[in-house]
């Protein structure tokens, strides 16, 4: 399930992470997460990928859409 734009930014506030530590987390640059974030362009699959995987090591849980929609949490 790739994750959008909304899911990240709540990811983030979720623990704490501003945009330059998630590239940085992620190794990818920061325009690539500002750009994503704002719905500008989405990322090519790979560094889709590092994004979410750091958000996931940093402790979020990425939820599928479902009838309430798609959304983050954080790991118990």
């Amino acid at each position: 399930m790739p994750i959008s734009p909304a899911q990240c930014r709540a990811a983030r506030a979720l623990v704490e992470m501003d945009q330059a530590k998630l590239a940085e987390a992620a190794n990818v640059s920061r325009n690539t997460v500002v750009d994503f974030e704002k719905g500008r362009r989405t990322p090519n699959t790979n560094n889709l990928l590092a994004l979410q995987s750091a958000l996931e090591a940093a402790g979020v849980i990425f939820v599928a859409e479902n009838g309430a929609g798609a959304g983050v949490r954080l790991k118990k």
